[in-house]
């Protein structure tokens, strides 16, 4: 007989142990070991049959061994001690507290992150990839240093989904239902006890309701929205039912109930709560952007501001994070659907509908007109806009070189944040262990010196851990593939060479991620007998786990997981390759720490970070990768090896196969012989010597903590600057902000260049020297102090494009012609370096509160030349 519903009925703990509550209902266990070991004494065998999970675990430990742990003084000292340091971790001024307050650089008081999932652990299945492992380890971060970050999203009552297999290897989905009281969180309640309730109109005059969860991840509260409430019709109480699932009216749904209802969830939060208001709003990808429109609608039903001005003072405090570098990746809807919901009777008369659908409309080339894009109207609601690598940052400012088609794609406003990951979360106790030995203080490892001192332990110390961790990875990946062909109909007398699966003395190749088709999770088997003669070499053998999930609607992804499971269960190699079905990050966490090799061989490029080979590097494994995402930035020649790519190939297959023969040499020739190269000591030195610059050269950069400085210094703190500046004067500086760009709008037709000239320069020009350039321009209704004017000096290609340019401002000299008012201008632009040189001129706007050139998408280029040049004179 099967229940028809699941509850969690919590234990009452004796008072001696009544901090175990107080610890449980803070995920900061999820990366203190010494929280988790207080945890695993309660009762070792319940905590490995709850997967680690406090809450469960105080669920299922019998009143007996409660009591005996109550009586034992040892345990309640040890419990009060870890207790006293999540208390005095919560207090303590960090990071961020002793940042220099700085004139006109004040730091913001609060700062909102909207992200649609959250990786936090595998206790809360809030996430599916990469965007949400990111999420999770950034609030992670903030806590540690003190960031005053409040995380808001959607609380998923079925996750995302649990994976098994069929006998055939197919991939199948199931969706269990969760808890929320038996998860660790508390549900925001008025001050007379009531839920909070969070209600957002639809149209024809329907109204959804959300309660909010919240989840205390350390320092950071995190906002959690749930529509599953009896109140809802059923049709609305599946809103917040799965991650990325059900049709599209349902993600839209979803996405208002992130953007609008988590920003009302917040400020029901602060009101009862006292926490500070937000003065900075982070986007973690266009999921979030209906936040932009609800916060101009606060402050045009509040503040009395007109649309364009609240437009400005909105911009002005926020921030957006792209992660992807491909169209397909962006939530796009139908633009009927999206006007549908900003019409009629639940529509706020503040949001005018043709204003809403203008955020979102593509109106650049190739863009159709028929969607709206989440992601556009995210760049758009936003000041700051940032792609999660340096590459990235460059590919999404070709890709999104249309919002800003009057500019070079270099100079799109579009900067980068490398990701990073959450050391405490990913590394081993193992090596947190050993680095602590090495270093006295944690802020050490903010620096290259820091790490060098971990690099001090012994080989020998290192080379037997790296051997336990493989060692653990095997065990696991033992007890999932046993699991596995159980599901898949096997019973246990057909599964005893699951007892010599892997072997803890072999290179272990890791491999786990989402399988959409551009990561190519069947690249290593472009060549099966190759990739078998590696798996079974005599001397130098190969064995590879690999984990991953498709997306439920993506069948290319699962039939690529079938191909993988299919090869892996040949019983030729299936003791050197498995697939391990329901990657989480459990499996994640065994993964990145077990293997010595992380391999990554997306098409470049592709891929816009990646995180799992930091968390490697950081684990003392190394990564063999495809110079992509964060490895095309940081890789030296030294700390990896990096795939080549067959980057002018246009044809897939040919492509596919040239990577993959590049990939088998590179085992073959550097990556085995490096590993099984061992000394008189049974050492691998060569080895050991890549894993120690690995650490050098890493270490300081793929920290999350470094992430998240770099979001405070680079992103969070000029947007509060911003968005004060325009308060200012009881929001006056808004106002004239907001009517000179509207101003400057309109007249911007008017302004032309006429003549552009250089004077007086030498036959040839020597670098070291300098031109002088004069411009003549109309400026129609604008003024002098409107604009600005650059010469731009660069390299030239064959087609007379300028190359890496150089921009120097020049100034008006005031003059009039008989045919009508002209400005002059004149200016020297230096001429650092020798070769084939170009120039020309352009206009911007100019306003003390723009933060880029490019910021209105406004410029202004001499025409065409026809011949020589249209008034572009050399003499």
């Amino acid at each position: 007989m099967k229940a028809i519903r699941r509850f969690t009925v919590r234990t009452v703990l004796p008072a001696e142990l009544a901090p175990l509550e107080t610890l449980a209902a803070n995920l900061r266990w999820s990366w203190h070991p010494a929280t988790r070991a207080i945890f695993a004494e309660v009762d070792p065998d319940v905590w490995e049959a709850v997967h680690h999970d406090p809450t469960q675990l105080l669920g299922e430990v019998t009143n007996e061994r409660l009591a005996q742990l109550a009586a034992d003084t040892d345990f309640c000292t040890r419990l009060r001690a870890v207790a006293d340091d999540l208390d005095q971790y919560l207090r303590e001024p960090q990071w961020y507290q002793y940042l220099p307050e700085e004139p006109e650089r004040t730091l913001p008081q609060s700062i909102a992150y909207f992200s649609a999932e959250y990786g936090l652990t595998a206790a809360l299945p809030q996430y599916s990839g990469g965007l949400g492992i990111l999420a999770g380890d950034h609030l992670k971060s903030a806590s540690d240093l003190g960031v005053p970050i409040i995380g808001v999203g959607l609380l998923y009552r079925h996750g995302y989904f649990s994976q098994s297999l069929s006998p055939e290897g197919w991939q199948l989905e199931h969706y269990p239902e969760i808890d929320p009281r038996g998860l660790p969180m508390t549900l925001l309640a008025e001050t007379n006890g009531d839920p909070v309730g969070i209600v957002l109109d639809l149209p024809e005059g329907r109204q959804f309701i959300a309660h909010v969860w919240v989840v205390s991840v350390g320092r950071v509260p995190l906002l959690l929205l749930d529509a599953c409430q009896e109140r809802n019709e059923p049709e609305l109480r599946s809103v917040t039912d799965r991650l990325y699932g059900g049709g599209t009216e349902h993600r839209l749904r979803q996405e208002l109930l992130l953007g609008v209802g988590g920003v009302r969830a917040l400020r029901s939060y602060c009101a009862l709560t006292g926490h500070p208001e937000p003065e900075v709003f982070h986007m973690n990808e266009g999921h979030a952007g209906f936040l932009g429109l609800e916060r101009v609608r606060e402050y045009v039903d509040v503040e009395g501001l007109t649309f364009d001005q609240a437009l400005e003072l909105t911009r002005a405090g926020t921030v957006f994070t792209t992660h992807t570098p491909v169209p397909a990746g962006i939530d796009r809807f139908p633009r009927d659907l999206v006007e549908h919901h900003f019409t009629g009777t639940g529509a706020a008369a503040s949001l005018p509908a043709d204003r809403v659908m203008a955020l979102g409309t593509e109106t650049y080339e190739d863009g159709d007109p028929a969607v709206f894009n989440m992601a556009v109207m995210g760049m758009r609601l936003s000041q700051s806009v940032n792609g999660v690598s340096t590459l990235h940052g460059q590919v999404s400012r070709e890709m999104f070189h249309g919002l800003w088609p009057d500019f070079d794609p270099i100079e799109v406003p579009i900067t980068a944040v490398t990701n990073g990951v959450h050391a405490r979360t990913w590394v081993a106790e193992e090596a947190q262990e050993l680095a602590d030995r090495m270093i006295d203080d944690v802020t050490e490892l903010a620096d290259i010196e820091g790490w060098r001192k971990i690099t001090g332990a012994s080989d020998r110390e290192l080379w037997e851990m790296r051997r336990l961790l493989r060692e653990r990875l095997i065990a696991d990946a033992r007890k999932r593939l046993r699991r596995s062909w159980k599901q898949r109909g096997a019973t246990e007398a057909e599964l005893g060479w699951i007892d010599d699966v892997l072997d803890p003395d072999i290179l272990t190749v890791g491999f786990a991620r989402r399988v959409p088709s551009y990561k190519r999770l069947t690249l290593m088997l472009r060549d099966r007998e190759r990739l078998k003669s590696l798996l079974l070499h005599p001397e130098r053998p190969i064995q590879i786990v690999i984990a991953g999930k498709a997306h439920p609607a993506d069948e290319g992804g699962k039939r690529l997981i079938q191909e993988v499971v299919r090869f892996a269960d040949d019983p030729e190699v299936r003791h050197r390759i498995v697939f391990l079905p329901d990657y989480d990050m459990a499996l994640a966490r065994a993964m990145v720490q077990g293997s010595d090799v992380w391999l990554n061989n997306p098409l470049r490029p592709l891929e816009a970070c990646g995180t799992s080979g930091m968390k490697v590097a950081l684990n003392g494994g190394l990564n063999l990768s495809v110079r992509d995402g964060w490895w095309d930035e940081w890789f030296d020649g030294s700390n990896g090896w990096a795939i080549p790519t067959a980057d002018g190939v246009a044809e897939p297959d040919r492509r596919d196969s040239l990577e993959a023969a590049a990939l088998y040499e590179l085992i073959e020739e550097q990556v085995t012989g490096q590993f099984y190269d061992r000394d008189k000591a049974g050492l691998p030195k060569r080895w050991l010597e890549m894993v120690k610059h690995t650490l050098v050269s890493l270490g300081p950069k793929v920290l999350a903590s470094r992430m998240v400085r770099d979001y405070v210094n680079e992103l969070y703190r000029p947007a509060a600057v911003s968005a004060r500046l325009l308060t200012r004067d009881g929001l006056a500086a808004d106002r004239d902000f907001a009517a000179w760009k509207q101003r400057v709008r309109r007249a911007w037709p008017g302004v032309r260049i006429e003549h552009v000239e250089v004077v007086d320069m030498e036959e040839p020009p020597q670098a070291g020297g300098e031109i002088t350039v004069r411009t003549t321009l109309v400026l129609g209704d604008l003024t002098p102090e409107d604009v600005r004017v650059e010469a731009v000096l660069g390299r030239v290609d064959e087609e007379e494009s300028i190359l890496s340019p150089t921009f120097s401002e020049l100034s008006p000299v005031r003059g009039k012609t008989s045919q009508g008012p002209l400005t002059r201008y004149q200016g020297s632009i230096p001429l650092a370096r020798a070769g084939r040189c170009g120039y020309t001129v352009r206009v911007v706007p100019k306003h003390p509160l723009l933060t880029n050139p490019a910021e209105m998408g406004l410029a202004v280029v001499p025409g065409p030349p026809p011949g020589m040049g249209d008034g572009m004179v050399l003499r």
